[in-house]
């Protein structure tokens, strides 16, 4: 696969967003509702609805007129956004192979080319770690607790797409600046085999030694009121105009790019962030986790996990 050497603002997500952007504020600035635009523009409700989430790309043909509807009628800014839409439709990426079929969410597909494409990332993470990181060993054993809801190839599936994921990041001409809030229970969830949790804990060390990612422990003292998992992406510089957010929980996926939503977001990560662990103790204490847990499987008279 070869490495992504676009620059930030040219690559496919970060002109997709603006399209769909600049489709959303001008619908909502001349007071009409998607169905309407549906109507008037002779498509499904369901093609505006996509088009605007970002789920699919538009063509040229279907810009323009749409952009004339909409009220926007200068040559330049017309030429841009079209410009745009040619720079959003991206050569097929992995998670478009047909092997993926089914597996992936839309909501997971626009995460996976915003995490690829991100100039810097602000993580939070309160239960495991994120995948990009998942050793295919850990992978596994976390996606065997859904052995009820996924079949083996299914979570084969899933468990490629971790490893995808790391390899896309690991072969960008420059990598992301990566800054992950974990929260203390990851430390200590073992899933049953303390030494599948060790090896995951030499390995995130390694890549914080590789000098790209930073990472804060959230200790037990700290009232941590965050659900679930979410990835905040800076495509460019590091404002809320650039930025977009994937959220999962046990129920549901999506992506957020409001401006009030984002500014939640950062305003408690940060505060967590600030009543962390600093990095340095904090990879103190990965460290003594892994050489601990380690030690543990290595030592004489173990008894297998079971």
């Amino acid at each position: 696969m070869e490495g992504l050497d676009m620059a930030p603002g040219d690559t496919p997500a970060v002109a997709r967003r603006a399209v769909r952007l600049a489709i959303k504020d001008a619908r909502t600035a001349k007071g009409l509702t998607q169905s309407q635009v549906a109507e008037a523009m002779e498509w499904s409700l369901s093609k505006v609805m996509r088009i605007e989430s970002g789920e699919v790309t538009i063509s040229q043909n279907d810009l323009r007129p749409l952009l004339t509807h909409l009220g926007i009628r200068d040559k330049a800014r017309v030429d841009e956004l079209v410009q745009a839409a040619k720079a959003s439709k991206q050569r097929q990426q992995w998670w478009d192979h047909k092997r993926y079929a089914g597996m992936l969410t839309p909501a997971m597909k626009q995460w996976f080319s915003y995490e690829a494409e991100a100039s810097s990332m602000r993580l939070f993470y309160s239960a495991y770690f994120p995948g990009f990181l998942q050793t295919p060993e850990f992978a596994r054993v976390l996606l065997e607790f859904f052995v009820d809801d996924l079949t083996q190839d299914e979570i084969a599936a899933r468990i490629e797409t971790r490893t995808q994921r790391r390899q896309v990041l690991e072969q960008r001409r420059g990598r992301p600046d990566v800054h992950l809030l974990l929260d203390e229970s990851v430390l200590r969830r073992t899933l049953g085999l303390p030494e599948v949790l060790g090896r995951q804990l030499s390995a995130v060390l390694d890549v914080i030694n590789e000098g790209w990612l930073t990472i804060r422990v959230a200790p037990f003292t700290v009232f941590n009121i965050a659900i679930g998992n979410w990835d905040l992406f800076y495509l460019g510089s590091e404002d809320l105009d650039h930025a977009v957010l994937y959220r999962e929980n046990a129920t549901r996926d999506e992506i957020i790019d409001d401006a009030v939503s984002l500014q939640r977001h950062l305003v408690q990560w940060d505060k967590i962030w600030h009543a962390s662990y600093d990095e340095i103790h904090s990879k103190e204490m990965i460290e003594s986790r892994a050489h601990e847990l380690l030690a543990i499987h290595n030592s004489p008279g173990r008894e297998p996990a079971g």
